[in-house]
């Protein structure tokens, strides 16, 4: 597995075309630790395919993608993921949590199926729990909130301490008052846990609270106010 000296999360050259239409054109990006990057721009101009390639779950025709140090463009299927487990954490629109289980079985799962301590699991999902304000007792998760929900999928990406936190839409199903806690939680956990946050949304109050902004369209990534 090909190592880097370069921490967070670095883009360069990545090209994506799908049946003739290009959705990424040679994009570059870089996300330092604890830096925010949102991702903006119409439905359907490649925002959610861009986060894919750096999970590694859809393969880009040419560039290369480092996270965390490791290279992860060319890697095998098990290669890539033991990098995602070890480097990186994903928070979904819908959290896509299980919702018969517990929120402090829901985070230390990641954990556990990476071969982790049981007991070491739910003690850290439970702190972690604690500190994002959500009831970590034997409540499902989908009788909770969708504010609380939302938490929980932060927690489940943050208990493996990963390097790259990844956001596809974070706060695009939640009501306004839990959309500004989730997001003010999102943004403070990358910069207090030193996390490059790479952020997609459709709402630029969210994507004003990162650090850059960038706008995706015609398959070129530019940075929003920069000519």
């Amino acid at each position: 597995m090909k190592q880097s000296d370069a921490s967070g999360l670095h883009v360069s050259g990545l090209c994506y075309q799908v049946e003739g239409r290009i959705l990424l054109d040679h994009v570059e990006l870089s996300v330092a630790p604890g830096e925010s990057v949102a991702v903006t721009g119409p439905s359907g101009s490649g925002k959610s395919t861009l986060l894919m390639c750096v999970l590694g779950l859809i393969e880009p025709q040419a560039g290369t993608i480092t996270a965390g140090g490791r290279e992860i463009t060319g890697l095998g299927s098990g290669q890539l993921a033991q990098v995602r487990r070890e480097t990186m954490g994903m928070v979904f629109q819908f959290g896509e949590l299980l919702p018969e289980l517990s929120p402090v079985e829901n985070v230390a799962l990641p954990v556990l199926l990476d071969g982790g301590r049981h007991q070491d699991a739910y003690r850290d999902a439970k702190e972690l729990l604690d500190e994002l304000g959500v009831p970590a007792d034997s409540t499902p998760t989908g009788m909770l909130s969708g504010g609380e929900r939302q938490r929980t999928a932060v927690a489940r990406a943050l208990i493996t301490a990963p390097e790259v936190l990844l956001a596809d839409e974070p706060t695009g199903a939640l009501d306004p008052d839990a959309k500004e806690g989730v997001a003010q939680l999102l943004f403070s956990a990358a910069r207090d846990r030193r996390c490059a946050l790479l952020l997609v949304t459709h709402d630029l109050s969210v994507a004003g609270r990162a650090d850059r902004r960038h706008e995706l369209r015609g398959g070129i990534l530019a940075e929003a106010g920069v000519v």
